[in-house]
């Protein structure tokens, strides 16, 4: 089954059409020879850009020389309203290696396994809600995920004013905020492009606050939950001793919530998607989950193979974070080219994993890909140019959470009901904060 993805742009267009594209879907932006190419080159009168597709350079960027190709200072200044300036999304350097310091002991995997109980609840309420008619996919899952992120670290339901509150107001950030605006080219014009949103972003970062300083007060108290967010504010940093200050830590609730709500909400709706348009896999998959007891315990998700490759295969054809920007810290050569300091590195998990030249049926959605029978050209491929978490270092600090997320989320969804496809027209993929579907993704829900 091949499943949808946006019309190329033609090779050669002018920079300002160029430009309006980009800003409106940066996928339908890109030129199709780059799935097939090692290496493109692009320039603009304000600075160059590299997409690499190349996996020995890749490897060079995200784990041998990470230090050499810190996060691109162009898209965070398009973030900073909302995720801040000490957000781990955007730090760099000894800041960021201290932010990690801190964060990862809360995502480990015993770590996750505490969060299992609330992560069920969520998921469990999702099942409950699916509706008879015809929904939306995206805006059904990006409730649960939501929910997810908000009973595992503040241990409060969606249903809880702020927890709304805060989902509502990043709904609208969500559809106000260009996945590029002018401050990722043009400082100065930035200045005024920033302004979109901001409202938005200034309510969302607000109302976190709120939720930072009653945890705080709760921690002071001796009456704090044992959820994410106080194993975080009350984590120590190895090295120093300190914990994170709380404006600091608001800015890292918002890239939680950028991060694991949105990304996972993206997943999940294309993972339903695919099961809908692929009616054997979805009687594939109906063995496995089927046999799940009505609450199925921890290792019990963890051990639903089929499921796993699902959700692995859909990483693939729709990752959440579709590309990934760097900045050379120095003049160096990447494969037959000299990069000037200062260079933009787009490492594009959405080329990169459709790659004609790595991937056998690189558009095609084959679950069994990723089985541990699978042959062994396969799992190259996937060592090679399979990063939806990115890698190295700095690979997303969630990537367990969410696996675990995705995983439970898709079987106790397809025990309930079976998915099928609509008369809507097929979805969109469109690139704006995450990969969504620019017309929605419409399914039908059968119970079982």
């Amino acid at each position: 089954m091949i499943p949808p993805k946006p019309t190329s742009r033609p090779r050669k267009m002018r920079l300002w059409g160029h430009f309006k594209r980009f800003r409106r879907d940066i996928l339908s932006a890109q030129p199709a020879h780059l799935f097939g190419a090692w290496m493109a080159e692009f320039k603009t009168p304000f600075f160059k850009s590299y997409l690499v597709n190349d996996p020995d350079v890749v490897d060079r960027v995200l784990r041998k020389q990470p230090e050499n190709f810190p996060k691109s200072e162009r898209v965070a200044r398009g973030l900073h309203g909302l995720l801040g300036r000490h957000s781990v999304f955007v730090t760099n350097g000894a800041e960021w290696k201290r932010q990690r310091r801190i964060l990862d002991p809360a995502f480990a995997h015993g770590r996750i396994k505490d969060s299992y109980p609330a992560m069920l609840a969520a998921v469990q309420a999702a099942v409950a809600r699916l509706p008879s008619a015809p929904f939306e996919a995206q805006a059904f899952t990006s409730h649960l995920a939501a929910d997810v992120i908000f009973r595992t670290l503040f241990s409060v339901p969606i249903e809880d004013t702020k927890a709304q509150a805060v989902f509502e107001a990043f709904q609208a950030y969500q559809a106000r905020q260009p996945i590029v605006n002018a401050a990722a080219f043009v400082p100065l014009l930035g200045r005024i492009g920033a302004r979109k949103g901001m409202k938005e972003a200034r309510v969302i970062r607000e109302l976190i606050a709120d939720m930072v300083a009653w945890r705080q007060r709760q921690i002071v108290a001796g009456k704090a939950p044992d959820d994410l967010a106080t194993r975080i504010m009350t984590a120590q940093d190895p090295d120093t001793g300190a914990c994170l200050g709380a404006e600091e830590m608001v800015d890292q609730v918002a890239i939680f919530f950028l991060a694991g709500h949105e990304t996972s909400a993206s997943a999940l709706a294309w993972a339903l998607y695919l099961l809908a348009a692929s009616p054997e896999t979805q009687s594939a998959l109906w063995p496995e989950v089927g046999q799940l007891p009505s609450d199925p315990g921890f290792a019990q998700v963890a051990a639903l193979r089929q499921t796993r490759c699902v959700i692995q295969e859909t990483l693939r054809l729709y990752p959440p974070v579709p590309m990934m920007v760097r900045q050379t810290a120095c003049p160096m050569r990447l494969r037959d080219r000299d990069v000037g300091h200062g260079a933009q590195v787009v490492i594009s998990p959405w080329h990169l994993q459709r790659h004609t030249r790595i991937w056998r049926d690189p558009d095609a959605f084959c679950p069994a890909r990723f089985d541990a029978k699978a042959p062994q050209s396969d799992h190259e491929s996937i060592r090679r140019a399979y990063l939806p978490f990115s890698a190295g270092p700095r690979v997303c600090v969630g990537a367990g959470f969410a696996m675990t997320e995705g995983v439970l989320s898709l079987a106790l969804m397809a025990r309930a009901a079976s998915f099928a496809l609509t008369d809507a027209p097929a979805p969109v993929p469109q690139a704006q904060l995450t990969l969504r579907s620019a017309n929605g993704i419409w399914l039908q829900a059968s119970p079982r």
